[in-house]
Protein backbone atom coordinates (compact mmCIF):
# COMPACT_ATOMS: atom_id res chain seq x y z
CA UNK A 1 0.00 0.00 0.00
CA UNK A 2 1.40 3.46 -0.66
CA UNK A 3 2.05 5.94 2.02
CA UNK A 4 -1.11 7.16 3.82
CA UNK A 5 -1.36 10.83 2.59
CA UNK A 6 -3.98 11.81 5.09
CA UNK A 7 -6.35 10.43 7.27
CA UNK A 8 -10.29 11.67 8.13
CA UNK A 9 -12.94 11.04 9.79
CA UNK A 10 -14.99 11.35 6.76
CA UNK A 11 -14.13 11.28 2.69
CA UNK A 12 -16.54 11.93 0.17
CA UNK A 13 -15.05 10.86 -3.41
CA UNK A 14 -17.10 13.72 -5.76
CA UNK A 15 -17.95 17.04 -5.82
CA UNK A 16 -21.28 17.51 -7.60
CA UNK A 17 -24.15 18.78 -5.48
CA UNK A 18 -24.63 15.83 -3.37
CA UNK A 19 -21.25 15.38 -2.74
CA UNK A 20 -20.51 19.20 -1.46
CA UNK A 21 -23.93 19.14 0.28
CA UNK A 22 -22.54 15.76 2.05
CA UNK A 23 -19.27 17.22 3.41
CA UNK A 24 -20.88 20.45 4.16
CA UNK A 25 -23.64 18.19 6.55
CA UNK A 26 -20.62 16.11 7.53
CA UNK A 27 -18.10 19.05 8.79
CA UNK A 28 -20.92 20.85 10.50
CA UNK A 29 -21.65 18.33 12.77
CA UNK A 30 -18.32 18.25 14.18
CA UNK A 31 -16.33 15.59 11.50
CA UNK A 32 -12.69 16.45 10.10
CA UNK A 33 -14.30 16.04 6.31
CA UNK A 34 -12.30 15.92 2.53
CA UNK A 35 -13.89 16.53 -0.70
CA UNK A 36 -11.86 14.97 -3.48
CA UNK A 37 -13.05 16.18 -6.73
CA UNK A 38 -11.76 14.86 -10.24
CA UNK A 39 -11.84 18.51 -12.23
CA UNK A 40 -10.75 21.61 -11.70
CA UNK A 41 -14.32 23.04 -10.65
CA UNK A 42 -16.72 22.04 -8.08
CA UNK A 43 -20.46 21.67 -8.94
CA UNK A 44 -20.88 18.27 -11.26
CA UNK A 45 -22.86 18.37 -14.09
CA UNK A 46 -24.38 22.05 -13.36
CA UNK A 47 -20.59 23.11 -13.62
CA UNK A 48 -18.48 20.80 -16.12
CA UNK A 49 -21.54 19.57 -18.06
CA UNK A 50 -23.44 23.45 -18.07
CA UNK A 51 -26.70 21.07 -17.04
CA UNK A 52 -28.86 24.29 -16.33
CA UNK A 53 -31.39 25.64 -14.36
CA UNK A 54 -30.85 23.52 -11.47
CA UNK A 55 -34.35 21.42 -11.64
CA UNK A 56 -36.40 19.56 -8.85
CA UNK A 57 -38.19 20.48 -5.79
CA UNK A 58 -38.12 18.88 -2.14
CA UNK A 59 -38.20 19.92 1.30
CA UNK A 60 -34.53 20.71 2.16
CA UNK A 61 -33.02 23.68 4.47
CA UNK A 62 -29.69 22.84 2.71
CA UNK A 63 -30.72 23.29 -0.49
CA UNK A 64 -32.31 26.41 0.43
CA UNK A 65 -29.07 27.81 1.56
CA UNK A 66 -27.53 27.05 -1.81
CA UNK A 67 -30.30 28.60 -3.98
CA UNK A 68 -29.81 31.30 -1.68
CA UNK A 69 -26.13 31.67 -2.74
CA UNK A 70 -26.58 31.51 -6.10
CA UNK A 71 -29.14 33.62 -6.23
CA UNK A 72 -26.69 36.66 -4.77
CA UNK A 73 -24.26 35.63 -7.54
CA UNK A 74 -27.07 36.61 -10.10
CA UNK A 75 -28.06 33.31 -10.83
CA UNK A 76 -24.62 32.90 -13.30
CA UNK A 77 -23.98 29.48 -13.89
CA UNK A 78 -20.52 30.37 -13.97
CA UNK A 79 -19.82 31.61 -10.71
CA UNK A 80 -22.04 28.22 -9.07
CA UNK A 81 -18.55 26.57 -8.10
CA UNK A 82 -17.75 29.31 -6.36
CA UNK A 83 -21.08 29.34 -4.30
CA UNK A 84 -20.25 25.85 -3.36
CA UNK A 85 -16.38 26.46 -2.26
CA UNK A 86 -17.68 29.22 -0.32
CA UNK A 87 -20.01 27.04 1.53
CA UNK A 88 -17.51 23.98 2.17
CA UNK A 89 -15.11 26.98 3.45
CA UNK A 90 -17.25 28.16 5.98
CA UNK A 91 -18.22 24.87 6.61
CA UNK A 92 -14.33 24.14 7.38
CA UNK A 93 -14.53 21.10 5.19
CA UNK A 94 -11.35 21.20 3.21
CA UNK A 95 -11.43 20.25 -0.68
CA UNK A 96 -8.92 19.09 -3.11
CA UNK A 97 -9.30 19.48 -6.66
CA UNK A 98 -7.77 17.96 -9.73
CA UNK A 99 -7.57 14.53 -7.34
CA UNK A 100 -9.61 11.64 -8.83
CA UNK A 101 -10.61 8.84 -6.44
CA UNK A 102 -10.71 5.78 -8.52
CA UNK A 103 -10.97 2.95 -5.83
CA UNK A 104 -11.81 1.68 -2.47
CA UNK A 105 -9.09 0.77 0.27
CA UNK A 106 -11.14 -2.61 2.08
CA UNK A 107 -10.14 -3.82 5.10
CA UNK A 108 -12.15 -7.03 6.10
CA UNK A 109 -14.86 -6.38 4.12
CA UNK A 110 -15.08 -2.74 5.43
CA UNK A 111 -14.17 0.53 3.37
CA UNK A 112 -11.49 2.62 5.31
CA UNK A 113 -10.08 4.80 2.59
CA UNK A 114 -9.75 5.40 -1.28
CA UNK A 115 -6.51 5.69 -3.77
CA UNK A 116 -6.87 8.28 -5.88
CA UNK A 117 -4.81 9.85 -8.50
CA UNK A 118 -3.63 13.16 -9.42
CA UNK A 119 -0.45 14.97 -10.55
CA UNK A 120 1.72 13.87 -7.65
CA UNK A 121 1.10 10.54 -8.42
CA UNK A 122 -1.53 8.16 -6.75
CA UNK A 123 -2.46 9.06 -2.85
CA UNK A 124 -3.76 6.18 0.03
CA UNK A 125 -6.07 8.73 2.44
CA UNK A 126 -7.67 7.07 5.04
CA UNK A 127 -10.95 7.67 6.17
CA UNK A 128 -13.67 6.05 9.05
CA UNK A 129 -16.64 6.34 6.71
CA UNK A 130 -16.59 6.67 2.74
CA UNK A 131 -19.30 8.63 1.02
CA UNK A 132 -19.29 7.09 -2.83
CA UNK A 133 -20.48 10.80 -4.55
CA UNK A 134 -19.12 9.63 -7.59
CA UNK A 135 -22.29 9.75 -9.56
CA UNK A 136 -20.56 6.44 -10.96
CA UNK A 137 -20.76 4.52 -8.55
CA UNK A 138 -17.12 3.88 -8.82
CA UNK A 139 -15.83 3.43 -5.21
CA UNK A 140 -18.65 1.23 -4.36
CA UNK A 141 -18.52 -1.06 -7.21
CA UNK A 142 -14.18 -1.10 -6.73
CA UNK A 143 -15.33 -2.66 -3.07
CA UNK A 144 -17.30 -5.09 -4.04
CA UNK A 145 -21.09 -3.25 -4.01
CA UNK A 146 -23.82 -5.28 -6.10
CA UNK A 147 -25.03 -2.64 -8.89
CA UNK A 148 -27.77 -2.35 -11.80
CA UNK A 149 -27.44 -0.77 -15.07
CA UNK A 150 -29.80 0.43 -17.64
CA UNK A 151 -33.69 -0.51 -18.26
CA UNK A 152 -35.32 -4.03 -17.50
CA UNK A 153 -34.61 -6.23 -20.71
CA UNK A 154 -31.76 -5.10 -22.43
CA UNK A 155 -29.72 -2.67 -20.13
CA UNK A 156 -29.56 0.21 -22.43
CA UNK A 157 -28.83 3.79 -20.74
CA UNK A 158 -30.50 7.01 -20.75
CA UNK A 159 -28.28 9.39 -23.58
CA UNK A 160 -25.90 11.42 -23.25
CA UNK A 161 -25.77 15.15 -24.11
CA UNK A 162 -23.90 18.31 -24.64
CA UNK A 163 -26.36 20.84 -23.49
CA UNK A 164 -24.61 24.61 -24.23
CA UNK A 165 -25.48 28.05 -24.18
CA UNK A 166 -25.88 30.26 -27.22
CA UNK A 167 -25.53 34.00 -26.98
CA UNK A 168 -26.97 36.82 -29.51
CA UNK A 169 -30.73 35.97 -29.03
CA UNK A 170 -33.22 38.26 -28.88
CA UNK A 171 -35.24 37.60 -25.58
CA UNK A 172 -38.32 39.83 -26.61
CA UNK A 173 -38.95 37.58 -29.57
CA UNK A 174 -37.36 34.50 -28.94
CA UNK A 175 -39.57 31.07 -27.65
CA UNK A 176 -39.40 29.26 -24.46
CA UNK A 177 -39.42 25.80 -24.77
CA UNK A 178 -38.58 23.62 -21.02
CA UNK A 179 -39.74 20.04 -22.76
CA UNK A 180 -41.57 17.96 -24.55
CA UNK A 181 -44.90 19.48 -23.01
CA UNK A 182 -44.13 22.80 -23.88
CA UNK A 183 -43.00 21.59 -27.04
CA UNK A 184 -46.50 20.18 -28.07
CA UNK A 185 -48.04 23.47 -27.09
CA UNK A 186 -45.63 26.29 -28.28
CA UNK A 187 -46.29 28.44 -31.98
CA UNK A 188 -43.60 29.77 -33.95
CA UNK A 189 -44.46 31.35 -37.79
CA UNK A 190 -44.43 27.59 -39.24
CA UNK A 191 -46.17 26.20 -37.35
CA UNK A 192 -46.03 24.41 -33.52
CA UNK A 193 -42.23 24.28 -32.37
CA UNK A 194 -42.56 20.01 -32.03
CA UNK A 195 -43.85 19.24 -35.16
CA UNK A 196 -41.25 21.98 -36.70
CA UNK A 197 -38.19 20.09 -34.96
CA UNK A 198 -39.51 17.03 -36.69
CA UNK A 199 -39.64 18.14 -39.83
CA UNK A 200 -36.13 19.20 -39.67
CA UNK A 201 -35.35 15.75 -38.39
CA UNK A 202 -37.60 14.49 -41.44
CA UNK A 203 -35.80 17.48 -44.27
CA UNK A 204 -31.94 15.90 -42.61
CA UNK A 205 -31.57 19.33 -41.16
CA UNK A 206 -31.36 17.72 -37.43
CA UNK A 207 -30.32 14.26 -36.59
CA UNK A 208 -32.40 11.42 -36.11
CA UNK A 209 -32.11 11.17 -32.45
CA UNK A 210 -32.38 15.18 -31.57
CA UNK A 211 -36.15 14.58 -31.03
CA UNK A 212 -36.95 17.43 -29.01
CA UNK A 213 -35.27 21.05 -28.78
CA UNK A 214 -35.57 22.34 -25.13
CA UNK A 215 -34.50 25.82 -24.89
CA UNK A 216 -33.95 27.32 -21.19
CA UNK A 217 -34.19 31.46 -20.05
CA UNK A 218 -30.67 31.92 -19.00
CA UNK A 219 -29.48 34.55 -16.30
CA UNK A 220 -27.39 36.28 -18.91
CA UNK A 221 -28.85 38.73 -21.04
CA UNK A 222 -29.26 38.01 -24.81
CA UNK A 223 -28.46 34.03 -23.99
CA UNK A 224 -30.29 30.80 -23.86
CA UNK A 225 -29.30 27.42 -22.40
CA UNK A 226 -29.96 24.57 -25.37
CA UNK A 227 -30.61 20.85 -24.21
CA UNK A 228 -31.04 19.37 -27.20
CA UNK A 229 -28.09 16.69 -28.47
CA UNK A 230 -27.99 13.04 -27.70
CA UNK A 231 -26.33 10.51 -27.78
CA UNK A 232 -27.70 7.04 -28.05
CA UNK A 233 -25.71 3.14 -27.39
CA UNK A 234 -23.32 5.13 -25.12
CA UNK A 235 -21.87 3.89 -21.60
CA UNK A 236 -20.47 6.52 -18.92
CA UNK A 237 -18.52 3.85 -17.34
CA UNK A 238 -16.50 2.86 -21.04
CA UNK A 239 -13.74 5.21 -22.12
CA UNK A 240 -14.49 4.77 -25.44
CA UNK A 241 -18.22 5.23 -25.45
CA UNK A 242 -17.14 9.29 -23.44
CA UNK A 243 -15.08 9.97 -26.12
CA UNK A 244 -17.71 9.34 -29.11
CA UNK A 245 -20.79 10.97 -27.22
CA UNK A 246 -18.01 14.38 -26.49
CA UNK A 247 -17.49 14.48 -30.50
CA UNK A 248 -20.96 13.27 -31.60
CA UNK A 249 -22.70 15.60 -29.14
CA UNK A 250 -20.37 18.32 -30.13
CA UNK A 251 -21.02 18.54 -33.94
CA UNK A 252 -24.99 18.07 -32.95
CA UNK A 253 -24.48 21.33 -31.25
CA UNK A 254 -23.53 23.10 -34.66
CA UNK A 255 -26.37 21.48 -36.19
CA UNK A 256 -29.07 22.36 -33.82
CA UNK A 257 -27.43 25.73 -33.99
CA UNK A 258 -27.54 26.55 -37.49
CA UNK A 259 -31.33 25.08 -37.21
CA UNK A 260 -32.64 27.97 -34.42
CA UNK A 261 -30.79 30.30 -36.72
CA UNK A 262 -33.39 28.99 -39.36
CA UNK A 263 -36.95 28.52 -38.24
CA UNK A 264 -36.88 29.70 -34.68
CA UNK A 265 -37.90 33.69 -33.92
CA UNK A 266 -35.19 35.53 -32.32
CA UNK A 267 -32.92 32.99 -32.42
CA UNK A 268 -31.63 34.62 -36.56
CA UNK A 269 -28.55 35.88 -35.25
CA UNK A 270 -27.63 33.06 -32.77
CA UNK A 271 -23.89 31.59 -31.98
CA UNK A 272 -22.59 29.34 -30.16
CA UNK A 273 -20.69 31.14 -26.69
CA UNK A 274 -20.16 28.17 -24.17
CA UNK A 275 -19.67 24.63 -24.89
CA UNK A 276 -19.71 22.27 -21.83
CA UNK A 277 -16.30 20.82 -20.35
CA UNK A 278 -17.27 17.39 -20.82
CA UNK A 279 -20.77 15.69 -22.11
CA UNK A 280 -23.48 14.99 -19.70
CA UNK A 281 -24.32 11.83 -18.52
CA UNK A 282 -27.73 11.06 -17.11
CA UNK A 283 -27.21 7.32 -15.45
CA UNK A 284 -24.74 5.07 -15.43
CA UNK A 285 -24.59 2.88 -12.13
CA UNK A 286 -27.22 2.46 -9.40
CA UNK A 287 -25.89 0.82 -6.37
CA UNK A 288 -28.23 -1.89 -4.48
CA UNK A 289 -28.79 -0.59 -1.41
CA UNK A 290 -31.01 -1.70 1.98
CA UNK A 291 -34.15 -0.27 0.35
CA UNK A 292 -34.59 0.61 -3.22
CA UNK A 293 -36.90 3.45 -4.81
CA UNK A 294 -39.44 2.34 -7.70
CA UNK A 295 -41.81 3.74 -9.96
CA UNK A 296 -44.65 3.03 -8.29
CA UNK A 297 -43.55 4.62 -5.04
CA UNK A 298 -42.95 8.11 -7.24
CA UNK A 299 -46.26 7.88 -8.80
CA UNK A 300 -47.74 7.20 -5.16
CA UNK A 301 -45.95 9.51 -3.42
CA UNK A 302 -45.41 7.06 -0.78
CA UNK A 303 -43.68 8.20 2.64
CA UNK A 304 -41.02 6.50 4.75
CA UNK A 305 -40.80 6.31 8.33
CA UNK A 306 -37.14 6.10 7.37
CA UNK A 307 -37.95 9.35 4.99
CA UNK A 308 -34.11 11.47 4.87
CA UNK A 309 -35.58 13.32 1.93
CA UNK A 310 -39.04 14.48 1.86
CA UNK A 311 -40.95 15.93 -0.94
CA UNK A 312 -38.91 15.07 -3.38
CA UNK A 313 -40.25 15.84 -6.91
CA UNK A 314 -39.50 15.85 -10.19
CA UNK A 315 -40.90 14.30 -13.86
CA UNK A 316 -39.73 10.48 -14.51
CA UNK A 317 -38.27 11.96 -17.42
CA UNK A 318 -36.59 9.01 -19.47
CA UNK A 319 -34.58 9.81 -22.44
CA UNK A 320 -35.25 7.19 -24.77
CA UNK A 321 -31.97 4.39 -24.77
CA UNK A 322 -32.70 3.66 -28.06
CA UNK A 323 -33.99 6.56 -30.32
CA UNK A 324 -34.93 10.14 -30.36
CA UNK A 325 -37.24 12.30 -27.57
CA UNK A 326 -38.79 10.49 -24.48
CA UNK A 327 -39.16 6.65 -23.72
CA UNK A 328 -42.80 6.58 -23.14
CA UNK A 329 -44.34 9.58 -25.13
CA UNK A 330 -44.29 12.39 -22.15
CA UNK A 331 -42.42 12.18 -19.05
CA UNK A 332 -44.62 10.71 -16.45
CA UNK A 333 -45.53 13.46 -13.44
CA UNK A 334 -45.07 11.96 -9.73
CA UNK A 335 -46.57 13.05 -6.48
CA UNK A 336 -43.81 14.18 -3.75
CA UNK A 337 -42.02 11.63 -2.75
CA UNK A 338 -39.49 10.54 0.43
CA UNK A 339 -36.20 8.48 -0.23
CA UNK A 340 -35.53 6.08 2.45
CA UNK A 341 -31.92 6.46 4.37
CA UNK A 342 -31.48 2.59 3.35
CA UNK A 343 -31.39 3.34 -0.60
CA UNK A 344 -27.91 5.17 0.52
CA UNK A 345 -26.77 2.01 2.40
CA UNK A 346 -25.06 -0.34 0.56
CA UNK A 347 -26.09 -3.90 1.19
CA UNK A 348 -23.09 -5.82 1.60
CA UNK A 349 -20.10 -3.39 1.87
CA UNK A 350 -19.19 -1.57 5.11
CA UNK A 351 -18.00 1.81 5.57
CA UNK A 352 -19.38 3.26 2.98
CA UNK A 353 -22.38 5.47 1.97
CA UNK A 354 -23.71 6.65 -1.41
CA UNK A 355 -25.09 9.94 -2.69
CA UNK A 356 -26.18 11.08 -5.95
CA UNK A 357 -27.85 9.49 -8.61
CA UNK A 358 -25.80 5.78 -8.35
CA UNK A 359 -28.38 5.72 -4.93
CA UNK A 360 -30.71 2.39 -4.93
CA UNK A 361 -34.03 2.49 -7.05
CA UNK A 362 -35.06 1.23 -10.30
CA UNK A 363 -34.14 3.10 -14.04
CA UNK A 364 -37.65 4.63 -13.83
CA UNK A 365 -37.25 6.27 -10.70
CA UNK A 366 -33.42 7.28 -10.78
CA UNK A 367 -35.12 9.17 -13.88
CA UNK A 368 -37.03 11.17 -11.16
CA UNK A 369 -34.82 11.78 -8.44
CA UNK A 370 -31.23 11.81 -10.55
CA UNK A 371 -31.90 15.92 -10.51
CA UNK A 372 -29.33 18.38 -9.19
CA UNK A 373 -32.27 19.54 -6.12
CA UNK A 374 -33.06 16.28 -4.94
CA UNK A 375 -29.36 15.21 -4.92
CA UNK A 376 -28.27 18.09 -2.95
CA UNK A 377 -30.62 17.03 -0.10
CA UNK A 378 -29.17 13.19 -0.99
CA UNK A 379 -25.60 14.43 -0.07
CA UNK A 380 -26.47 16.06 3.14
CA UNK A 381 -28.60 12.74 4.35
CA UNK A 382 -25.31 10.87 3.67
CA UNK A 383 -23.14 13.58 5.37
CA UNK A 384 -25.23 13.46 8.41
CA UNK A 385 -24.94 9.85 8.57
CA UNK A 386 -21.27 9.21 7.78
CA UNK A 387 -20.82 12.15 10.80
CA UNK A 388 -23.09 10.26 13.10
CA UNK A 389 -21.55 6.81 12.09
CA UNK A 390 -17.87 8.30 13.19
CA UNK A 391 -19.50 10.15 16.64
CA UNK A 392 -20.74 6.49 17.54
CA UNK A 393 -17.85 4.61 16.27
CA UNK A 394 -20.64 2.63 14.54
CA UNK A 395 -21.16 1.30 10.91
CA UNK A 396 -23.31 3.68 8.89
CA UNK A 397 -25.59 1.56 7.74
CA UNK A 398 -26.42 1.14 11.91
CA UNK A 399 -26.93 4.72 12.18
CA UNK A 400 -30.26 5.68 14.40
CA UNK A 401 -32.33 7.26 11.55
CA UNK A 402 -34.24 9.32 14.48
CA UNK A 403 -30.92 11.28 14.58
CA UNK A 404 -30.28 11.83 10.96
CA UNK A 405 -33.97 13.13 10.78
CA UNK A 406 -33.25 15.12 13.61
CA UNK A 407 -29.96 16.49 12.41
CA UNK A 408 -31.73 17.58 8.74
CA UNK A 409 -34.63 18.92 10.64
CA UNK A 410 -36.80 16.63 9.14
CA UNK A 411 -40.63 16.40 9.63
CA UNK A 412 -42.13 13.52 9.00
CA UNK A 413 -45.35 13.04 6.66
CA UNK A 414 -48.43 12.51 9.27
CA UNK A 415 -49.54 9.12 7.66
CA UNK A 416 -46.39 7.13 8.78
CA UNK A 417 -45.84 8.75 12.44
CA UNK A 418 -47.67 5.59 14.32
CA UNK A 419 -45.64 3.27 12.15
CA UNK A 420 -42.71 1.83 13.70
CA UNK A 421 -39.16 2.60 12.67
CA UNK A 422 -37.25 0.23 11.37
CA UNK A 423 -33.89 1.08 12.08
CA UNK A 424 -30.92 -0.33 9.06
CA UNK A 425 -29.22 -3.25 10.22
Amino acid sequence: MNDIFRTVDVLVCGGGPAGISAAIQASRIGATTLLLERFGRLGGAGVTSSVGPLMGAVNSSLVEEVLAGYAAMGGNPELLDLVYADMLDKADADILLHCWAFEAVVENNAVCGVRALCKEGILTIRARVVIDASADGDIAVSAGAAFEKGRDGDSLLQPMTIQYRIGGVDKERALLCSGERAAVKVSVPEGIWKAVVEKGIDDGELPKNVGVIRLYESANPGERIVNATQVNHVDGTKVSDLTRAELEGRRQAILVTRFLRRHAPGYEDCHICQMPAVVGVRETRRILGEEYLTAADLLSGRKWREAIVRNANFVIDIHNPSGAGQAHGLAEKVKPYDIPYGCLVPRTVEGLLTAGRCISGSHEAHASYRVQRIMMAVGAAAGAGAALAVQGNIRPRDVSIDAVQAVLGIELDPSVLEEPLVEPR
